[in-house]
């Protein structure tokens, strides 16, 4: 957990190892300020300076760490935290006064309206994410489907896009993070049009309920297969789903290798970030909950015998994320003993989508034999 490094003194130039010049506070030095902003730690992290200007805040990260409160420069409107990060680090962050949460105006980079990224100078790039500014308003796919589902209930809307022109089906979960936090129908467009990965149609499918949709329970599914997918072949969109990838992050994730194990005729390609491999039909209510049985149900799962022969899976998880590693690790190794095709990876992050998503277009792209 990061601890704010002590401030320096009140002194003219304070921050100008961070490349700012002027007293904190003067028009000067808000001209300039630009953060976040990093130079090297002691230990072989970065020291990271976060600037507010206004009225008492502190910053929360997502989870990295608790918030970390801001210090105010003497009497100025100037308020600041230096924070040791690690080396190879990508997360999100807010600043959060009183009960409201707000996007750094000084970070250029941002995800939806109230949350900006930070990325320590040696996180490795994300070619095809463009930066979008919290006031940016990202592209929508002008494809929309309507569901009104049987077996899940409620209604919901699915997004279509065809990048480069559709093919295989990519299956997002968590579509709506990818829609309004996250540029991905631009990532993807960017991806196809470089080489990097063949077209593609993306199904954009969001949760309602990602605790009870997203559990080890058949209603998505057969919900996908019977429900959705037929709506898809619909639009008149290109949409080969006899080479369906599935797409998801954390309980998505494990959403995404339940079905690879339970419904192998529909998902046998998946990619598949910090899947929440500790879940156990108990595990939601304990005290902790990542501290039951290694690999949880999926791990239980494979043990009692699984033919995983044909499928392709793509393993991320963030390599800041200590207590999910154990239960990734374990079903990533009885994943291969199952027979299926196995690629594992960790990215530069924590528990966060800012760090998963350069994985998220590698691995589809593996996912269809790509790369």
């Amino acid at each position: 957990m990061p601890e704010p490094v002590s401030g320096p003194a009140d002194v003219e130039h304070a921050f100008v190892e961070f490349g700012l010049p002027g007293k904190p506070g003067t028009d000067e030095f808000w001209a300039a300020a630009g953060t976040p902003a990093s130079v090297p730690a002691d230990d072989g992290g970065w020291a990271t300076l976060f600037l507010w200007r206004g009225s008492e805040a502190s910053i929360g990260f997502e989870s990295w760490s608790e918030p970390v409160p801001l210090r105010r420069w003497g009497d100025t409107d100037c308020w600041y935290a230096e924070v040791r990060m690690p080396a190879r680090m990508r997360v999100t962050y807010q600043f959060i006064a009183g009960d409201a949460a707000y996007a750094d105006p000084f970070n250029p980079v941002g995800a939806g309206g109230d949350r900006s990224i930070a990325a320590t100078p040696d996180a490795p790039a994300q070619p095809h994410w463009p930066a979008v500014g919290a006031d940016g308003v990202l592209p929508l796919p002008r494809t929309r489907i309507r569901w009104a589902g049987r077996r899940l209930g409620g209604r919901r809307t699915v997004r279509v896009h065809p990048a480069g022109g559709g093919g295989p089906v990519v299956l997002l979960l968590d579509g709506d993070d990818w829609l309004y936090l996250h540029p991905a129908m631009t990532a993807f467009d960017s991806a196809v049009a470089s080489g990097d990965m063949p077209p593609v149609t993306l199904v954009f499918l969001p949760a309602k309920d990602r605790e009870a949709e997203f559990a080890c329970r058949p209603e998505l599914w057969e919900a996908v297969r019977d429900e959705l997918l037929p709506l898809v072949a619909e639009t008149g969109v290109p949409a080969d789903r006899d080479r369906l990838v599935v797409a998801g992050q954390s309980l998505g994730g494990l959403s995404a290798m339940y079905a690879a194990l339970e419904f192998p005729d529909l998902v046998s390609r998946v990619a598949c970030q910090s899947g929440s491999f500790w879940w156990t039909p108990d595990a939601m209510g304990l005290a902790d909950p990542l501290g039951g049985p290694v690999g949880g149900a999926v791990a239980a799962r494979l043990r009692k015998g699984a033919d995983l022969s044909g499928t392709r899976v793509a393993f991320d998880v963030g390599e800041h994320e200590t207590r999910m590693l154990p239960h990734c690790d374990l079903v990533e190794t009885l994943a291969e003993q199952a027979g299926a095709t196995v690629r594992v990876s960790r990215s530069a992050s924590g528990h966060d989508r800012a760090g998963w998503r350069q994985a998220l277009l590698r691995d589809v792209a593996w996912a269809l034999g790509a790369r």
